[in-house]
Protein backbone atom coordinates (compact mmCIF):
# COMPACT_ATOMS: atom_id res chain seq x y z
CA UNK A 1 0.00 0.00 0.00
CA UNK A 2 1.42 3.14 -1.33
CA UNK A 3 1.95 6.32 1.47
CA UNK A 4 0.47 10.14 0.44
CA UNK A 5 2.23 12.01 -1.40
CA UNK A 6 4.31 14.84 0.20
CA UNK A 7 4.78 18.47 -0.50
CA UNK A 8 4.33 20.19 -4.10
CA UNK A 9 2.21 22.94 -4.66
CA UNK A 10 -1.08 22.12 -6.74
CA UNK A 11 -2.68 24.92 -8.56
CA UNK A 12 -5.95 25.92 -6.47
CA UNK A 13 -7.66 26.29 -9.78
CA UNK A 14 -7.98 26.13 -13.77
CA UNK A 15 -4.49 27.05 -15.17
CA UNK A 16 -5.62 29.50 -17.80
CA UNK A 17 -3.76 31.60 -20.66
CA UNK A 18 -0.65 29.91 -22.50
CA UNK A 19 0.51 27.12 -20.06
CA UNK A 20 2.70 24.10 -20.84
CA UNK A 21 3.44 20.93 -18.29
CA UNK A 22 6.71 19.91 -17.87
CA UNK A 23 7.58 16.32 -15.70
CA UNK A 24 10.95 16.05 -13.92
CA UNK A 25 12.65 14.33 -12.28
CA UNK A 26 16.67 14.15 -10.49
CA UNK A 27 19.64 11.92 -10.08
CA UNK A 28 22.71 12.43 -7.74
CA UNK A 29 20.31 13.96 -4.75
CA UNK A 30 21.62 13.60 -1.42
CA UNK A 31 19.59 16.33 1.06
CA UNK A 32 21.97 18.49 2.87
CA UNK A 33 24.55 16.46 2.44
CA UNK A 34 26.88 17.69 -0.14
CA UNK A 35 30.03 16.87 0.63
CA UNK A 36 30.47 13.60 1.65
CA UNK A 37 27.78 12.09 -0.46
CA UNK A 38 29.49 9.84 -3.07
CA UNK A 39 27.71 11.65 -5.93
CA UNK A 40 29.13 15.03 -6.47
CA UNK A 41 26.97 16.37 -9.43
CA UNK A 42 23.16 16.73 -9.14
CA UNK A 43 21.18 16.62 -12.16
CA UNK A 44 17.75 17.70 -12.74
CA UNK A 45 15.97 16.51 -16.31
CA UNK A 46 12.84 18.00 -17.40
CA UNK A 47 10.98 16.89 -20.57
CA UNK A 48 7.99 18.85 -21.92
CA UNK A 49 6.75 15.05 -23.64
CA UNK A 50 2.79 14.27 -23.86
CA UNK A 51 2.15 10.60 -21.70
CA UNK A 52 1.49 9.06 -24.90
CA UNK A 53 4.78 10.52 -26.41
CA UNK A 54 6.41 9.34 -23.69
CA UNK A 55 4.89 5.70 -23.06
CA UNK A 56 6.08 5.00 -26.54
CA UNK A 57 9.47 5.41 -25.98
CA UNK A 58 9.63 3.84 -22.78
CA UNK A 59 8.00 0.45 -25.09
CA UNK A 60 10.69 1.10 -27.46
CA UNK A 61 13.29 1.18 -25.29
CA UNK A 62 12.18 -1.97 -23.58
CA UNK A 63 11.41 -3.92 -26.38
CA UNK A 64 15.10 -2.79 -27.87
CA UNK A 65 17.25 -4.30 -24.82
CA UNK A 66 14.53 -6.28 -22.94
CA UNK A 67 14.03 -3.91 -19.54
CA UNK A 68 11.76 -5.47 -17.19
CA UNK A 69 9.57 -2.98 -15.71
CA UNK A 70 11.49 -1.90 -12.71
CA UNK A 71 14.97 -2.07 -15.03
CA UNK A 72 14.26 0.98 -16.57
CA UNK A 73 17.70 2.74 -15.06
CA UNK A 74 20.28 4.83 -16.21
CA UNK A 75 23.26 2.70 -15.13
CA UNK A 76 22.13 -0.77 -17.05
CA UNK A 77 20.83 1.76 -19.86
CA UNK A 78 24.87 3.43 -20.36
CA UNK A 79 25.88 -0.27 -20.50
CA UNK A 80 24.40 -0.65 -23.76
CA UNK A 81 26.13 0.14 -27.21
CA UNK A 82 26.40 4.10 -27.63
CA UNK A 83 24.49 4.15 -30.24
CA UNK A 84 21.31 3.03 -28.42
CA UNK A 85 21.90 5.79 -26.21
CA UNK A 86 22.26 8.56 -28.75
CA UNK A 87 19.28 7.38 -30.48
CA UNK A 88 17.05 7.88 -26.84
CA UNK A 89 18.74 11.47 -26.80
CA UNK A 90 18.06 12.38 -30.35
CA UNK A 91 14.79 11.70 -29.87
CA UNK A 92 14.70 14.17 -26.81
CA UNK A 93 16.10 16.66 -29.20
CA UNK A 94 13.78 20.53 -28.45
CA UNK A 95 11.65 18.57 -25.72
CA UNK A 96 14.21 17.79 -22.93
CA UNK A 97 16.82 20.01 -20.72
CA UNK A 98 19.47 18.84 -17.89
CA UNK A 99 20.84 21.12 -15.23
CA UNK A 100 23.72 20.00 -13.66
CA UNK A 101 24.86 21.41 -10.36
CA UNK A 102 28.47 20.39 -8.71
CA UNK A 103 27.74 20.53 -5.39
CA UNK A 104 31.09 21.83 -4.06
CA UNK A 105 30.25 24.92 -6.49
CA UNK A 106 26.66 25.08 -5.18
CA UNK A 107 28.29 25.77 -1.66
CA UNK A 108 30.85 28.39 -3.21
CA UNK A 109 27.54 30.36 -4.53
CA UNK A 110 25.92 29.97 -1.59
CA UNK A 111 28.82 31.47 0.22
CA UNK A 112 28.78 34.59 -2.39
CA UNK A 113 24.56 35.18 -2.13
CA UNK A 114 24.05 34.80 1.21
CA UNK A 115 27.28 36.33 2.95
CA UNK A 116 28.00 38.92 0.54
CA UNK A 117 24.19 40.36 -0.63
CA UNK A 118 20.74 40.11 0.86
CA UNK A 119 19.62 36.14 0.61
CA UNK A 120 16.54 35.01 -1.67
CA UNK A 121 14.97 32.84 -3.33
CA UNK A 122 16.46 33.51 -6.48
CA UNK A 123 19.76 32.93 -5.37
CA UNK A 124 21.83 30.46 -7.17
CA UNK A 125 20.12 31.09 -10.59
CA UNK A 126 20.76 33.79 -12.93
CA UNK A 127 18.66 36.35 -12.14
CA UNK A 128 21.37 36.62 -9.33
CA UNK A 129 24.25 35.96 -11.43
CA UNK A 130 26.35 39.02 -10.86
CA UNK A 131 28.13 37.35 -8.42
CA UNK A 132 28.91 33.95 -10.35
CA UNK A 133 32.14 35.49 -11.27
CA UNK A 134 33.44 36.15 -8.11
CA UNK A 135 32.11 32.67 -6.76
CA UNK A 136 33.94 30.76 -9.72
CA UNK A 137 37.38 32.24 -9.19
CA UNK A 138 36.97 31.34 -5.57
CA UNK A 139 36.41 27.91 -6.87
CA UNK A 140 39.12 27.55 -9.24
CA UNK A 141 41.59 28.90 -6.49
CA UNK A 142 40.05 26.91 -3.08
CA UNK A 143 40.41 23.65 -5.21
CA UNK A 144 44.15 23.95 -5.71
CA UNK A 145 44.38 24.74 -1.43
CA UNK A 146 43.99 21.01 -0.55
CA UNK A 147 43.05 20.58 3.30
CA UNK A 148 42.29 24.09 3.69
CA UNK A 149 39.82 24.16 1.06
CA UNK A 150 38.12 21.07 2.35
CA UNK A 151 37.78 22.22 5.68
CA UNK A 152 36.51 26.01 4.67
CA UNK A 153 33.53 24.08 2.53
CA UNK A 154 32.59 22.00 5.73
CA UNK A 155 32.76 24.69 8.08
CA UNK A 156 30.31 26.56 5.81
CA UNK A 157 28.25 23.78 5.45
CA UNK A 158 27.83 23.25 9.25
CA UNK A 159 27.42 27.26 9.88
CA UNK A 160 24.34 27.08 7.47
CA UNK A 161 22.77 24.05 8.44
CA UNK A 162 19.36 24.61 10.46
CA UNK A 163 19.46 22.90 13.98
CA UNK A 164 17.31 22.48 16.97
CA UNK A 165 19.54 24.08 19.21
CA UNK A 166 21.54 27.01 18.80
CA UNK A 167 25.83 26.44 18.35
CA UNK A 168 27.78 29.65 19.42
CA UNK A 169 30.56 28.57 17.81
CA UNK A 170 29.43 27.34 14.24
CA UNK A 171 30.12 31.30 12.88
CA UNK A 172 33.74 30.72 14.94
CA UNK A 173 34.73 28.04 13.51
CA UNK A 174 33.60 29.10 9.88
CA UNK A 175 35.68 32.42 10.32
CA UNK A 176 38.31 30.27 11.42
CA UNK A 177 38.70 27.86 8.41
CA UNK A 178 38.13 30.84 6.44
CA UNK A 179 41.39 32.64 7.47
CA UNK A 180 43.22 29.54 7.39
CA UNK A 181 42.42 29.60 3.80
CA UNK A 182 43.60 32.80 3.07
CA UNK A 183 46.55 31.80 4.25
CA UNK A 184 47.06 28.93 2.29
CA UNK A 185 47.77 31.15 -0.52
CA UNK A 186 43.97 32.98 -1.23
CA UNK A 187 44.65 35.79 1.26
CA UNK A 188 44.19 38.70 -2.00
CA UNK A 189 40.20 36.73 -2.73
CA UNK A 190 37.91 39.33 -3.22
CA UNK A 191 35.07 36.99 -1.59
CA UNK A 192 37.36 35.66 0.97
CA UNK A 193 38.06 39.10 1.91
CA UNK A 194 34.42 40.69 1.89
CA UNK A 195 33.25 38.04 4.44
CA UNK A 196 32.67 39.77 7.66
CA UNK A 197 32.51 38.60 10.59
CA UNK A 198 28.81 40.32 11.12
CA UNK A 199 27.45 39.15 8.18
CA UNK A 200 28.17 35.67 9.08
CA UNK A 201 26.91 36.00 12.82
CA UNK A 202 23.69 37.60 10.99
CA UNK A 203 23.22 34.85 8.17
CA UNK A 204 23.68 32.54 11.74
CA UNK A 205 20.81 34.42 13.70
CA UNK A 206 18.54 33.85 11.11
CA UNK A 207 19.09 30.85 10.11
CA UNK A 208 18.72 29.89 14.41
CA UNK A 209 15.29 32.46 14.21
CA UNK A 210 13.92 30.20 11.67
CA UNK A 211 13.53 32.93 9.40
CA UNK A 212 11.91 31.33 5.96
CA UNK A 213 12.61 34.63 3.98
CA UNK A 214 16.11 33.06 3.49
CA UNK A 215 16.38 30.44 1.00
CA UNK A 216 17.52 27.20 2.58
CA UNK A 217 20.93 27.22 2.58
CA UNK A 218 22.16 23.32 1.48
CA UNK A 219 18.78 22.84 -1.31
CA UNK A 220 20.11 23.01 -4.29
CA UNK A 221 16.87 21.67 -6.22
CA UNK A 222 15.16 25.49 -5.67
CA UNK A 223 17.70 26.85 -7.94
CA UNK A 224 17.30 24.31 -10.53
CA UNK A 225 13.82 24.32 -10.41
CA UNK A 226 13.82 27.98 -10.43
CA UNK A 227 16.32 27.79 -13.96
CA UNK A 228 14.30 24.56 -15.20
CA UNK A 229 11.07 27.03 -15.13
CA UNK A 230 12.82 29.94 -16.56
CA UNK A 231 13.62 27.85 -19.47
CA UNK A 232 10.32 26.11 -20.19
CA UNK A 233 8.09 29.49 -20.01
CA UNK A 234 10.27 31.42 -22.01
CA UNK A 235 9.05 34.69 -20.90
CA UNK A 236 5.42 34.05 -22.39
CA UNK A 237 4.15 30.43 -21.08
CA UNK A 238 3.33 29.49 -17.49
CA UNK A 239 4.90 26.54 -16.32
CA UNK A 240 2.31 23.02 -14.87
CA UNK A 241 5.48 20.83 -13.37
CA UNK A 242 4.85 17.46 -12.58
CA UNK A 243 7.91 15.86 -10.65
CA UNK A 244 8.68 13.08 -8.65
CA UNK A 245 8.23 13.02 -5.05
CA UNK A 246 10.45 15.13 -3.50
CA UNK A 247 11.14 16.02 0.34
CA UNK A 248 13.12 19.60 -0.49
CA UNK A 249 10.17 20.84 -2.44
CA UNK A 250 7.65 21.30 0.27
CA UNK A 251 4.91 23.85 -0.45
CA UNK A 252 6.23 26.91 1.68
CA UNK A 253 9.40 26.83 -0.65
CA UNK A 254 7.83 26.71 -3.42
CA UNK A 255 5.29 29.05 -2.98
CA UNK A 256 8.56 31.71 -2.11
CA UNK A 257 10.00 30.32 -5.41
CA UNK A 258 7.02 31.49 -7.18
CA UNK A 259 6.17 34.57 -5.94
CA UNK A 260 10.22 35.68 -6.03
CA UNK A 261 10.09 34.32 -9.86
CA UNK A 262 6.90 36.67 -10.37
CA UNK A 263 7.33 39.61 -12.65
CA UNK A 264 4.62 42.25 -14.27
CA UNK A 265 2.45 39.49 -15.28
CA UNK A 266 3.00 36.62 -12.56
CA UNK A 267 4.62 33.98 -11.99
CA UNK A 268 5.60 31.49 -14.43
CA UNK A 269 5.73 29.02 -11.68
CA UNK A 270 1.68 27.70 -12.05
CA UNK A 271 1.82 24.99 -9.69
CA UNK A 272 3.88 21.76 -8.54
CA UNK A 273 2.14 18.44 -8.51
CA UNK A 274 3.38 15.56 -6.71
CA UNK A 275 3.59 11.88 -8.82
CA UNK A 276 4.84 8.79 -8.38
CA UNK A 277 7.15 7.79 -11.25
CA UNK A 278 5.83 4.60 -11.19
CA UNK A 279 2.51 6.08 -12.37
CA UNK A 280 3.80 8.54 -15.58
CA UNK A 281 5.97 7.55 -17.75
CA UNK A 282 6.78 11.05 -18.57
CA UNK A 283 8.99 11.30 -15.09
CA UNK A 284 10.17 7.96 -15.85
CA UNK A 285 11.88 9.22 -19.01
CA UNK A 286 12.94 12.13 -17.22
CA UNK A 287 14.72 9.78 -14.63
CA UNK A 288 16.76 8.16 -17.46
CA UNK A 289 17.49 11.32 -18.86
CA UNK A 290 18.90 12.72 -15.35
CA UNK A 291 20.70 9.70 -14.97
CA UNK A 292 22.78 9.80 -17.99
CA UNK A 293 23.64 13.37 -17.73
CA UNK A 294 25.10 13.17 -13.97
CA UNK A 295 27.02 9.68 -15.18
CA UNK A 296 28.20 11.12 -18.16
CA UNK A 297 27.58 14.55 -19.09
CA UNK A 298 29.29 14.66 -22.39
CA UNK A 299 26.88 12.65 -23.65
CA UNK A 300 24.42 15.74 -23.22
CA UNK A 301 26.80 18.41 -23.45
CA UNK A 302 25.74 21.32 -26.02
CA UNK A 303 22.46 19.35 -26.63
CA UNK A 304 20.31 18.93 -23.62
CA UNK A 305 22.76 21.39 -20.89
CA UNK A 306 21.56 23.88 -19.43
CA UNK A 307 23.44 27.30 -20.42
CA UNK A 308 22.97 28.03 -16.68
CA UNK A 309 24.21 25.33 -14.59
CA UNK A 310 25.62 25.48 -11.53
CA UNK A 311 29.70 24.26 -12.48
CA UNK A 312 32.65 25.30 -13.65
CA UNK A 313 31.92 25.87 -17.28
CA UNK A 314 35.64 25.62 -18.38
CA UNK A 315 35.89 21.65 -16.46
Amino acid sequence: MRSPLQGGLPPTGAVTGAVVEIACDESGFSGTNLLHSGTPVIAHASVDLSVAEATELIGTLRSGFRFSPHELKSGRFLRQPGAARDRFLAALAGRALVHLIDKEFFLVTRVVDLMLSEPSYTAGTSLAAHHRAAALALYRAGRTAGAAWDDFLAAFADLVRRRRQPDPRAAERFLRARDRLRDSGLGTDPVLTALRPAAVRAVRSRLDADDRSMPPPLEPLLPALAETVLFWSRGRRRVLVFHDEQSALTADRLTRLQQALAGDGGSPLAGLVMVDSRDDPRVQVADLLAGIARRAPAAVDGRLLSATSLRDPGA
